[in-house]
């Protein structure tokens, strides 16, 4: 559990544990749980009524089938098509605390990749309880969705998910055993120019789909690069996600006589992955079979 906490931990719930304890016939139906960001969260043992602040999770409730469950999500929860048709409480960043109060929800779930500590302390004023994901490995993603399912009393359909996801990589690991890793560099944003550390799931996925990140020795969650690093590095690829504005830019990029030097794109070794496949949910196995296809695709033809 340490390994995952985060500065939520230092959000202490003591208005929902005194509430609680001034309702001692509500407290006998209560559970106390530690989420994944190391906060002491007070769960009710029955939980019908959930918003999600994250695509992510959206997706994970939709797989685990416990969608009807869902009373409020975020404007960005667009996966599966019927998550669009749910109520929206408002962006991921700054989601709206009336809708919120107003879903009446048993539970709230969060991500410390995308939610602020400030609305995880707003939310917990309101009395409601919220349990933090925090996802830093395509591992974790897999103990979340076993989390889930635990919570919400399908550990069936949650064991069925995270074997369905096990297989799969399985299949991309044996598939990449003893070939050579091309190096490539993750562009999370242009301007600034934005990578990936060590120690995020986007990382992870990339060694899963048999590449070595050249920013695999940063520390930081999202460094800044600068050109020079870039053209020190000299990567085999450049892997980015879809954008109308990045893909734009991207292509100005290769008639500038700096970056036209850098080898991916002197070579034309660029790789686009869908952004909506790339988060820390159920699909993130299709983006590591997305990105190792486009990185070895000898092998995926035999």
């Amino acid at each position: 559990m340490s390994r995952r906490k985060t500065s939520w931990a230092n959000l202490a719930g003591l208005a929902l544990a005194m509430a609680l304890l001034a309702r001692p016939a509500l407290a006998q139906h209560m559970r106390q749980r530690f989420d994944e960001a190391g906060r002491r969260v007070i769960l009710p043992e029955r939980i019908e009524r959930i918003v999600s602040l994250a695509p992510s999770i959206t997706e994970m409730l939709f797989a685990l089938g416990v969608d009807s469950r869902l009373v409020g999500v975020t404007q960005f929860c667009d996966y599966p098509p019927a998550a669009k048709s749910k109520t929206s409480v408002g962006e991921v960043i700054n989601p709206s605390l009336e809708k919120i109060a107003a879903a009446k929800p048993d539970l709230v779930l969060a991500t410390t990749a995308g939610n602020r500590r400030e609305t995880v302390a707003a939310i917990e004023r309101l009395g409601i309880p919220l349990y933090g994901l925090n996802p830093r490995s395509v591992e974790d993603v897999l103990l979340s969705i076993r989390t889930l399912g635990e919570l919400l009393a399908v550990p069936d359909a949650a064991d069925k998910l995270e074997s369905g996801m096990r297989s799969r990589l399985a299949a991309v690991e044996v598939r990449l055993a003893g070939r050579p890793r091309p190096r490539v560099l993750f562009v999370l944003w242009l301007e600034p120019l934005m990578s990936v550390g060590r120690q995020t799931f986007v990382h992870d996925a990339l060694a899963r789909a048999g590449a070595e990140s050249v920013t695999a020795t940063r520390p930081e969650d999202w460094p800044r690069l600068s050109l020079e690093e870039v053209l020190r590095q000299d990567p085999d690829y450049l892997v980015l996600t879809h954008s109308p504005a990045l893909e734009r830019r991207l292509q100005a990029l290769r008639t500038d006589p700096v970056w036209g030097s850098v080898r991916a794109l002197r070579e034309n070794r660029v790789i686009l992955l869908d952004e909506a496949v790339l988060r820390p949910g159920p699909r993130i196995v299709e983006a590591i079979e997305q990105l190792a296809r486009a990185l070895h695709p000898e092998v995926f033809l035999q």
